[in-house]
């Protein structure tokens, strides 16, 4: 059973990565077209359906024109938790 549990925590490693990079692309102006673009395009599709519930309940935080969206954090925490209780079993 270990070994399952060590591909599981792998891909859930990986999954949290994939969150914050497109957490860390959401912060640059990108175009159409680039590869920039092409990379959070295919990152956004990948996370979205994860990260969509989270932003239901976690409404973004508005300040002027600007809003931040706490929902990527939230979700890299709930990830965080379930790798340390995969380490644990």
């Amino acid at each position: 059973m270990r070994p399952v549990l060590s591909i599981v925590s792998t891909l859930v490693y990986v999954y949290s990565l994939l969150i914050f990079g497109r957490l860390i692309l959401s912060w640059f102006p990108l175009h159409p077209g680039t590869a920039s673009y092409r990379v959070y395009s295919f990152l956004y599709d990948v996370t979205e359906p994860y990260l969509k519930p989270f932003r239901r309940v976690v409404p973004p935080i508005r300040s002027g024109n600007a809003a931040i969206d706490l929902s990527a954090l939230v979700g890299l925490v709930v990830l965080y938790i379930v790798q340390l209780v995969l380490a644990r079993l």
